[in-house]
């Protein structure tokens, strides 16, 4: 499981990924005190894709990317369970 070097070719790979196949998708987020590292883990069981940093201002972009994901999966599981009710 290689690293991705950039933030950039990480995020266009992740969301790829995620828009292959929403329903397989899965986020993980890992700090590791010891280390000081943050690591982004994005799978489908398929392909999985890591990123780590240990710079503070790649926190925020991270977590901006996260919160950006948590809404797609949440906007796409209230749509289907709205067409699932009709």
């Amino acid at each position: 499981m290689p690293y991705y070097r950039t933030w950039e070719e990480f995020t266009r790979a992740a969301e790829k990924l995620y828009q292959a196949d929403p329903m397989k998708a899965r986020v993980t987020l890992k700090y590791r005190h010891c280390d000081g590292t943050l690591r982004m883990k994005v799978t489908d069981d398929v392909v999985c894709l890591l990123y780590s940093t240990d710079q503070a201002q790649d926190v925020k972009k991270i977590e901006k990317f996260h919160s950006q994901l948590m809404r797609l999966m949440v906007a796409r599981e209230s749509r289907s369970s709205a067409m699932e009710t009709n």
